[in-house]
């Protein structure tokens, strides 16, 4: 709650014309907005161009950001529109990537494991990409939006447009896909992530 209030705060100061106080937004969320950019196209160099595009947008709008939501669920549904133009453009298919189980071994790693940790905990999140590839579409974005974005439930319904009890039924089936997935086409590769 805290974390929110102080970027209602940082808004107001933009808002009443110090500029300058929007880098705070910037740096607070910028690895939220790349993480979730390079999560539809799978491309850094684009990533980091859309994340851009995304900061100039919500600056831009920034006065339409009423506090009704947390501002990172506002700025997702910024993400989500510039990603999915973008790919409209290019034609490209969508990945998104993400499930509880990628976010428990990107927690349980740190920034200081050894290199077999690091290539252990890049192989497991390479299944789980590939796994989530086989995901129609709307649950991939259920699942990166619950455990990588970390919106509630109530969130993802307004994000979404669904109601709050559709969203844990889609979410239910989502995940049970996606261990039917890891167990049926990857259950070799996936020996620790069978207790998904």
């Amino acid at each position: 709650m805290q974390e929110q209030m102080d970027d209602i705060a940082v808004i107001q100061l933009v808002l009443q014309g110090q500029q300058s106080a929007y880098a705070m937004l910037v740096d607070r969320y910028q690895q939220y907005v790349f993480t979730l950019a390079f999560r539809f196209v799978n491309n850094r160099e684009v990533a980091e161009e859309l994340a851009q595009d995304v900061f100039v947008k919500a600056y831009r709008y920034l006065a339409d950001f009423k506090g009704n939501s947390k501002f990172s669920t506002w700025l997702y549904t910024i993400v989500n529109t510039t990603c999915l133009s973008h790919l409209r453009k290019k034609k490209e298919e969508t990945v998104l990537l993400d499930h509880e189980k990628m976010v428990a071994v990107s927690d349980h790693f740190s920034a200081g494991d050894k290199p077999a940790d690091k290539l252990e905990q890049k192989t497991q999140k390479q299944l789980i990409e590939n796994a989530m590839k086989h995901l129609p579409e709307t649950e991939s974005q259920l699942l990166s939006l619950f455990y990588q974005g970390e919106q509630s439930v109530e969130e993802i319904g307004v994000i979404m447009g669904l109601t709050t009890s559709n969203v844990k039924v889609k979410m239910f089936r989502a995940r049970q896909k996606l261990k039917e997935i890891l167990e049926t086409k990857f259950s070799r590769e996936t020996p620790a992530l069978m207790g998904v």
